[in-house]
Parts: structure tokens; C-alpha cells; sequence
């Protein structure tokens, strides 16, 4: 567990994580609203040097930010209003999920089954203001020993 006591910290932790990340990895994001998780992808964007800017595309549903030093594009990708599976196909996330680094917030039990490894990201709020508890847990041959 990772605590980040600032949205500058979550950011820091996003660029640490974008150094572990690579194409065809999906991170699934967790945690209640407010909790940080679009402040994570833009450090994920910012370590992956992808284009932004990084908004949380809760009404556009996906974004794919093309990279800019030749690395993967980011997928970021809010399955909040997502009413289950059928929607989650139509979206075609498998067809950019080799080449591309694929982030999912409120995709917990959503789009566990487009990879058999994946890094899952669990962020609840602290006992103080900005303060988050960040959680890692890789699922998966491509996860063990990394996470």
C-alpha cells in the first residue's frame, strides 16, 4: 500500500507506475468518486509521455492520447456509466489492447475478462484532506514480481 498525501503525490505515483507499464497492459482503477483516480492516469500520462489533456471522460466513455516519444498510446477509458458486458464489447477495447497501455477506471467487474494479467488499482480517501490510500495488486504471469 501506497499512501499519497497530495493530488502531487498521486501524480508522482502515475509516473512511477507508467515506468512498469507496457504495450498490451491493463490497469483497472477503483475507489468512489473523488478518490483520485483521474489525478493517477495523468501521472501515468505524463510518465508515458502520451498527448493530452488527461479529463476524466466519463461522457466521452474512452480516449485514446497517441504518444509523443514513440512509446504506447493510453487508452483512458470510464466505464462508470457502463451498464454491463455488451457495452463494455461494444467499445472494441481489444482491438488497441496489444499496442496500447489500457486504463479503466470503475471497471472493476467490467473488463477483467479482455486480459488474463492485469494490474488492479484500489484508491480510497485518507483519514485527512487530500490523503489517499493507494493499493496494487497484479493479477497474472505478466504482475508476479513486479507489483
Amino acid at each position: 500500500m501506497r499512501i499519497a498525501a497530495t493530488t502531487e503525490e498521486m501524480r508522482e505515483l502515475g509516473r512511477e507506475l507508467a515506468g512498469l507499464l507496457r504495450p498490451g497492459d491493463l490497469a483497472v482503477l477503483s475507489g468512489p468518486l473523488g478518490a483520485g483516480k483521474t489525478t493517477l492516469v495523468q501521472g501515468i500520462a505524463d510518465g508515458l509521455k502520451v498527448r493530452g489533456p488527461i479529463t476524466s471522460p466519463t461522457f466521452v466513455i474512452a480516449r485514446v492520447h497517441p504518444s509523443l516519444s514513440g512509446g504506447p498510446a493510453l487508452v483512458h477509458v470510464d466505464a462508470y456509466r457502463l451498464g454491463g458486458d455488451l457495452e463494455v464489447d461494444d467499445l472494441d477495447l481489444d482491438a488497441s489492447l496489444e499496442e496500447s497501455v489500457t486504463v479503466v477506471e470503475w471497471g472493476e467487474g467490467l473488463v477483467e475478462g479482455l486480459a488474463e494479467d492485469r494490474l488492479e488499482i484500489s484508491i480510497e480517501r485518507g483519514e485527512t484532506g487530500e490523503e489517499r490510500a493507494v493499493r496494487l495488486r497484479g493479477v497474472g504471469a505478466r504482475w508476479e514480481g513486479v507489483v
